[in-house]
């Protein structure tokens, strides 16, 4: 792996759906498996990092309407994923840079993540909130988890971001420093 020159960041491809599907099984310890399918039909949601056209990490969002209020609605980061031999490299805080950018033409209030991550996470702002504040995510798609049976005592730690906040760009833009990734 190169120290970053050769790293690109970019919005996914169809092209790219079987490379994201690997990689996000190969971390099956820490994230929910996705269908091939949901990976081909929510392409548009993902970013990817590739080195030398090889894709070494992914990530996606889906939003979370507000019941009542769509001006409230969250979004959620989903399926952050680096191959192992490029962990401590930064290309997970560039890839997450890069989602939160994608969403904030959307406004929504929050960025929310279920992980077993949660210092990374943190170097981005990100605080622990209890489970109970993301029902809406609960009811969505945590009900139907294949790894759990109870969401509330699925191992996870639910964090937040508020992108409304002061601090929300000043901690997403001071995070660690990273290797300069290109942006196509």
């Amino acid at each position: 792996m190169n120290t970053g020159d050769s790293i690109i960041a970019r919005p996914a491809a169809l092209a790219d759906a079987i490379p994201i599907y690997t990689l996000i099984r190969q971390h099956q310890d820490e994230l929910i498996v996705r269908p091939m399918s949901d990976v081909i039909m929510n392409i548009d949601r993902f970013h990817v990092c590739e080195d030398g056209g090889r894709i070494v990490a992914c990530a996606a969002w889906q939003i979370l309407p507000e019941v009542g209020d769509p001006s409230k609605a969250s979004v959620e980061i989903q399926s952050v994923a680096v191959c192992a031999s490029c962990r401590r490299q930064h290309i997970g805080t560039r890839l997450v840079r890069a989602v939160l950018a994608r969403v904030e033409a959307f406004a929504p209030t929050q960025a929310i993540v279920l992980t077993f991550a949660p210092e990374f996470f943190r170097t981005l702002g990100f605080h622990e909130v209890p489970k109970t504040s993301l029902m809406h995510k609960i009811y969505m798609g945590c009900i139907n988890c294949t790894k759990y049976s109870n969401p509330f005592t699925c191992p996870e730690i639910a964090m937040a971001l508020d992108l409304h906040g002061p601090r929300t760009r000043a901690a997403v833009s001071a995070a660690a420093p990273a290797p300069e990734v290109r942006e196509s």
